[in-house]
Protein backbone atom coordinates (compact mmCIF):
# COMPACT_ATOMS: atom_id res chain seq x y z
CA UNK A 1 0.00 0.00 0.00
CA UNK A 2 2.98 2.29 0.52
CA UNK A 3 4.27 1.84 -3.04
CA UNK A 4 0.84 1.99 -4.48
CA UNK A 5 0.51 5.43 -4.33
CA UNK A 6 -2.54 7.85 -4.78
CA UNK A 7 -5.86 7.06 -6.06
CA UNK A 8 -7.91 9.03 -8.58
CA UNK A 9 -11.49 9.42 -6.21
CA UNK A 10 -13.35 11.61 -8.63
CA UNK A 11 -16.80 10.06 -9.71
CA UNK A 12 -17.04 12.02 -12.81
CA UNK A 13 -18.77 10.02 -16.02
CA UNK A 14 -17.86 10.58 -19.44
CA UNK A 15 -21.01 9.50 -21.68
CA UNK A 16 -21.00 11.64 -24.70
CA UNK A 17 -17.15 12.75 -23.80
CA UNK A 18 -14.39 11.74 -26.58
CA UNK A 19 -10.82 10.49 -25.48
CA UNK A 20 -7.94 10.18 -27.50
CA UNK A 21 -4.84 8.08 -25.74
CA UNK A 22 -1.49 7.62 -27.06
CA UNK A 23 -0.20 4.19 -26.77
CA UNK A 24 -3.25 2.96 -24.96
CA UNK A 25 -2.37 -0.71 -26.36
CA UNK A 26 -0.72 -2.00 -23.27
CA UNK A 27 0.77 -0.81 -19.90
CA UNK A 28 -0.28 2.71 -18.17
CA UNK A 29 -2.41 3.71 -21.16
CA UNK A 30 -4.43 0.57 -21.49
CA UNK A 31 -5.32 1.11 -17.84
CA UNK A 32 -6.44 4.64 -18.70
CA UNK A 33 -8.11 3.37 -21.54
CA UNK A 34 -10.08 0.85 -19.64
CA UNK A 35 -11.12 3.38 -16.80
CA UNK A 36 -12.40 6.26 -19.07
CA UNK A 37 -14.07 3.68 -21.03
CA UNK A 38 -16.02 2.10 -17.98
CA UNK A 39 -17.23 5.58 -17.32
CA UNK A 40 -18.98 5.84 -20.36
CA UNK A 41 -16.30 7.69 -23.13
CA UNK A 42 -15.73 7.20 -26.56
CA UNK A 43 -12.30 6.22 -26.56
CA UNK A 44 -9.38 6.28 -29.45
CA UNK A 45 -6.54 4.21 -28.39
CA UNK A 46 -3.66 5.57 -31.05
CA UNK A 47 -0.77 3.37 -31.46
CA UNK A 48 1.81 2.20 -33.78
CA UNK A 49 1.04 -1.82 -33.34
CA UNK A 50 -2.70 -1.74 -34.59
CA UNK A 51 -2.95 -5.78 -34.09
CA UNK A 52 -1.78 -5.08 -30.56
CA UNK A 53 -4.47 -1.68 -30.12
CA UNK A 54 -6.79 -4.07 -31.08
CA UNK A 55 -6.08 -6.93 -29.08
CA UNK A 56 -6.29 -4.66 -25.64
CA UNK A 57 -9.52 -2.74 -27.51
CA UNK A 58 -11.56 -6.07 -27.56
CA UNK A 59 -10.39 -6.73 -24.12
CA UNK A 60 -11.42 -3.22 -22.53
CA UNK A 61 -14.88 -3.74 -24.62
CA UNK A 62 -15.86 -7.02 -22.80
CA UNK A 63 -14.93 -5.56 -19.65
CA UNK A 64 -16.75 -2.16 -19.90
CA UNK A 65 -19.01 -3.33 -21.83
CA UNK A 66 -18.45 -0.08 -23.77
CA UNK A 67 -18.34 -0.77 -27.56
CA UNK A 68 -17.22 2.58 -28.41
CA UNK A 69 -13.20 1.33 -28.19
CA UNK A 70 -11.72 2.21 -31.11
CA UNK A 71 -8.16 1.84 -32.56
CA UNK A 72 -6.64 4.16 -35.16
CA UNK A 73 -3.37 3.85 -36.33
CA UNK A 74 -0.52 6.52 -34.99
CA UNK A 75 3.30 6.49 -35.17
CA UNK A 76 4.81 8.73 -33.00
CA UNK A 77 8.03 8.47 -34.48
CA UNK A 78 6.70 9.45 -38.16
CA UNK A 79 5.17 13.14 -38.83
CA UNK A 80 3.09 11.45 -41.93
CA UNK A 81 2.01 9.24 -39.68
CA UNK A 82 0.91 11.69 -36.95
CA UNK A 83 -0.53 14.04 -39.72
CA UNK A 84 -2.29 11.11 -40.64
CA UNK A 85 -4.15 10.32 -37.34
CA UNK A 86 -5.35 13.96 -36.56
CA UNK A 87 -6.41 13.94 -40.38
CA UNK A 88 -8.51 11.56 -39.75
CA UNK A 89 -9.48 11.72 -36.60
CA UNK A 90 -11.04 15.22 -37.33
CA UNK A 91 -12.82 13.90 -40.59
CA UNK A 92 -14.17 11.45 -37.52
CA UNK A 93 -14.99 13.52 -35.18
CA UNK A 94 -16.58 17.11 -33.87
CA UNK A 95 -15.33 16.72 -30.27
CA UNK A 96 -12.06 15.86 -28.28
CA UNK A 97 -12.56 16.73 -24.18
CA UNK A 98 -9.81 14.65 -23.24
CA UNK A 99 -6.03 13.82 -25.00
CA UNK A 100 -3.88 11.93 -23.09
CA UNK A 101 0.05 12.29 -24.44
CA UNK A 102 0.96 8.56 -22.63
CA UNK A 103 3.28 6.88 -25.56
CA UNK A 104 6.61 6.98 -24.84
CA UNK A 105 10.05 5.27 -25.02
CA UNK A 106 12.94 4.71 -22.78
CA UNK A 107 16.61 3.62 -23.01
CA UNK A 108 16.92 3.14 -26.81
CA UNK A 109 20.04 2.63 -28.02
CA UNK A 110 21.05 5.71 -30.67
CA UNK A 111 18.88 6.45 -33.12
CA UNK A 112 16.53 8.41 -35.37
CA UNK A 113 13.23 8.93 -36.04
CA UNK A 114 12.19 8.90 -39.85
CA UNK A 115 12.20 12.67 -40.16
CA UNK A 116 15.72 12.73 -38.18
CA UNK A 117 15.18 13.36 -34.98
CA UNK A 118 16.99 11.52 -31.51
CA UNK A 119 14.37 8.77 -30.95
CA UNK A 120 13.65 10.18 -27.65
CA UNK A 121 13.16 13.54 -28.61
CA UNK A 122 11.40 12.81 -31.49
CA UNK A 123 8.77 10.57 -29.82
CA UNK A 124 8.79 11.63 -26.12
CA UNK A 125 8.55 15.34 -26.71
CA UNK A 126 8.47 16.11 -30.43
CA UNK A 127 6.09 13.54 -31.55
CA UNK A 128 2.99 14.80 -29.02
CA UNK A 129 3.67 18.56 -29.26
CA UNK A 130 2.99 18.27 -33.33
CA UNK A 131 -0.21 15.79 -32.67
CA UNK A 132 -1.35 18.32 -29.33
CA UNK A 133 -1.18 20.94 -31.79
CA UNK A 134 -2.94 19.20 -34.88
CA UNK A 135 -5.65 18.36 -32.19
CA UNK A 136 -5.80 22.14 -30.57
CA UNK A 137 -8.66 23.47 -32.70
CA UNK A 138 -11.09 20.36 -31.92
CA UNK A 139 -9.77 20.64 -28.05
CA UNK A 140 -11.20 24.57 -27.61
CA UNK A 141 -14.72 24.17 -29.49
CA UNK A 142 -14.95 21.03 -27.06
CA UNK A 143 -14.18 23.08 -23.87
CA UNK A 144 -13.76 22.63 -21.16
CA UNK A 145 -11.08 20.36 -22.26
CA UNK A 146 -7.89 18.79 -21.32
CA UNK A 147 -4.36 18.00 -22.23
CA UNK A 148 -2.38 15.45 -20.16
CA UNK A 149 1.51 14.47 -20.62
CA UNK A 150 2.88 12.02 -19.14
CA UNK A 151 6.25 12.83 -18.02
CA UNK A 152 8.74 11.65 -15.56
CA UNK A 153 10.31 11.65 -11.82
CA UNK A 154 13.48 11.67 -14.28
CA UNK A 155 13.08 15.19 -15.77
CA UNK A 156 15.28 15.93 -12.87
CA UNK A 157 18.47 14.70 -14.08
CA UNK A 158 17.44 16.29 -17.74
CA UNK A 159 18.79 19.52 -19.70
CA UNK A 160 17.80 20.85 -22.58
CA UNK A 161 20.76 21.03 -24.36
CA UNK A 162 20.12 23.51 -27.43
CA UNK A 163 23.54 23.24 -29.16
CA UNK A 164 22.83 19.07 -29.05
CA UNK A 165 18.95 18.15 -29.20
CA UNK A 166 19.94 15.18 -31.34
CA UNK A 167 22.44 13.87 -29.82
CA UNK A 168 25.13 13.56 -32.01
CA UNK A 169 27.64 14.93 -30.49
CA UNK A 170 27.46 12.82 -27.41
CA UNK A 171 24.84 10.40 -26.50
CA UNK A 172 23.63 8.21 -23.24
CA UNK A 173 20.51 6.70 -23.34
CA UNK A 174 19.84 7.22 -19.86
CA UNK A 175 19.92 11.17 -20.11
CA UNK A 176 18.30 11.03 -23.52
CA UNK A 177 15.38 9.60 -21.85
CA UNK A 178 15.32 12.01 -19.05
CA UNK A 179 15.85 15.42 -20.99
CA UNK A 180 12.76 14.13 -22.96
CA UNK A 181 10.83 13.86 -19.75
CA UNK A 182 12.26 17.45 -18.86
CA UNK A 183 10.58 19.00 -22.50
CA UNK A 184 7.39 17.40 -21.34
CA UNK A 185 7.31 19.20 -18.42
CA UNK A 186 8.54 22.54 -20.23
CA UNK A 187 6.33 21.72 -22.87
CA UNK A 188 2.81 21.43 -20.35
CA UNK A 189 4.32 24.60 -18.30
CA UNK A 190 4.43 27.21 -22.05
CA UNK A 191 1.26 25.07 -23.35
CA UNK A 192 -0.69 26.47 -20.23
CA UNK A 193 0.68 29.58 -20.04
CA UNK A 194 -0.79 30.01 -24.55
CA UNK A 195 -4.35 28.56 -23.25
CA UNK A 196 -5.44 30.92 -20.78
CA UNK A 197 -8.52 31.55 -20.98
CA UNK A 198 -9.44 29.25 -23.89
CA UNK A 199 -11.18 26.51 -21.36
CA UNK A 200 -8.57 24.29 -21.96
CA UNK A 201 -6.36 23.03 -19.33
CA UNK A 202 -3.32 21.06 -19.62
CA UNK A 203 -0.84 18.63 -16.86
CA UNK A 204 2.40 17.03 -16.97
CA UNK A 205 2.48 13.44 -14.75
CA UNK A 206 4.98 11.38 -12.70
CA UNK A 207 2.95 7.99 -12.95
CA UNK A 208 5.59 6.02 -10.49
CA UNK A 209 7.95 3.32 -11.34
CA UNK A 210 5.46 1.06 -12.48
CA UNK A 211 5.85 -2.99 -14.17
CA UNK A 212 5.75 -2.22 -17.61
CA UNK A 213 7.46 -2.91 -21.07
CA UNK A 214 8.84 0.88 -21.10
CA UNK A 215 11.65 -1.01 -19.35
CA UNK A 216 11.92 -3.33 -22.41
CA UNK A 217 15.63 -1.98 -23.74
CA UNK A 218 17.38 -2.57 -21.25
CA UNK A 219 18.49 -5.30 -19.74
CA UNK A 220 19.78 -4.58 -16.29
CA UNK A 221 16.36 -2.52 -15.58
CA UNK A 222 13.87 -5.90 -16.99
CA UNK A 223 15.91 -7.93 -14.36
CA UNK A 224 15.62 -5.56 -11.26
CA UNK A 225 12.03 -4.67 -11.98
CA UNK A 226 12.16 -8.71 -11.82
CA UNK A 227 13.39 -8.75 -8.64
CA UNK A 228 11.71 -5.10 -7.28
CA UNK A 229 8.87 -5.87 -8.53
CA UNK A 230 6.65 -5.90 -5.12
CA UNK A 231 7.52 -2.57 -4.55
CA UNK A 232 6.78 -1.49 -8.04
CA UNK A 233 3.30 -0.01 -8.98
CA UNK A 234 0.88 -2.17 -11.31
CA UNK A 235 -0.53 -0.47 -14.30
CA UNK A 236 -3.39 -0.48 -12.62
CA UNK A 237 -1.80 1.87 -9.70
CA UNK A 238 0.31 3.72 -12.65
CA UNK A 239 -2.58 5.04 -14.70
CA UNK A 240 -4.07 6.88 -10.98
CA UNK A 241 -2.26 9.98 -11.62
CA UNK A 242 -2.97 10.34 -15.66
CA UNK A 243 -6.64 9.58 -14.30
CA UNK A 244 -6.34 12.28 -11.70
CA UNK A 245 -5.57 14.91 -14.00
CA UNK A 246 -7.95 14.32 -17.04
CA UNK A 247 -10.79 13.62 -14.52
CA UNK A 248 -10.59 15.63 -10.91
CA UNK A 249 -12.91 18.40 -10.89
CA UNK A 250 -11.62 21.70 -9.76
CA UNK A 251 -8.35 20.98 -10.78
CA UNK A 252 -8.23 24.47 -13.20
CA UNK A 253 -6.32 26.78 -11.62
CA UNK A 254 -3.65 24.45 -11.49
CA UNK A 255 -3.10 24.29 -15.21
CA UNK A 256 0.64 23.83 -16.16
CA UNK A 257 1.61 22.20 -13.31
CA UNK A 258 3.19 18.59 -12.59
CA UNK A 259 1.20 15.72 -10.59
CA UNK A 260 2.56 12.52 -8.98
CA UNK A 261 0.31 10.59 -6.61
CA UNK A 262 -2.74 12.43 -7.43
CA UNK A 263 -1.28 15.86 -6.31
CA UNK A 264 0.99 18.63 -7.46
CA UNK A 265 4.64 18.43 -6.82
CA UNK A 266 7.60 20.36 -7.09
CA UNK A 267 9.52 19.83 -10.01
CA UNK A 268 13.44 20.71 -10.70
CA UNK A 269 14.73 24.14 -11.39
CA UNK A 270 15.18 23.49 -14.81
CA UNK A 271 11.76 22.47 -14.93
CA UNK A 272 10.48 25.92 -13.80
CA UNK A 273 12.68 27.89 -16.47
CA UNK A 274 10.20 30.21 -18.22
CA UNK A 275 12.66 30.89 -20.73
CA UNK A 276 14.01 27.46 -21.56
CA UNK A 277 10.26 26.36 -22.01
CA UNK A 278 9.23 29.55 -24.26
CA UNK A 279 12.31 28.60 -26.40
CA UNK A 280 11.95 25.32 -26.49
CA UNK A 281 8.61 26.10 -27.44
CA UNK A 282 10.39 28.09 -30.58
CA UNK A 283 12.71 25.34 -31.91
CA UNK A 284 10.27 22.57 -31.61
CA UNK A 285 8.03 24.64 -34.15
CA UNK A 286 11.17 24.84 -36.43
CA UNK A 287 12.17 21.80 -36.41
CA UNK A 288 8.23 20.48 -37.32
CA UNK A 289 7.87 23.40 -39.61
CA UNK A 290 5.10 24.58 -38.00
CA UNK A 291 3.02 27.82 -36.33
CA UNK A 292 1.02 27.79 -33.02
CA UNK A 293 -1.94 30.39 -33.09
Amino acid sequence: KFFAGGVCRTNVQLSGKVVVITGANTGIGKETARELSRRGARVYIACRDVLKGESAASEIRADTKNSQVLVRKLDLSDTKSIRAFAEGFLAEEKQLHILINNAGVMLCPYSKTADGFETHFGVNHLGHFLLTRLLLGRLKESAPARVVTLSSVAHHAGKIRFHDLQGEKYYNRGFAYCHSKLANVLFTRELAKRLKGTGVTTYSVHPGIVRSELVRHSFLLCLLWRLFSPFLKTTWEGAQTSLHCALAEGLEPLSGKYFSDCKKTWVSPRARNNKTAERLWNVSCELLGIQWE
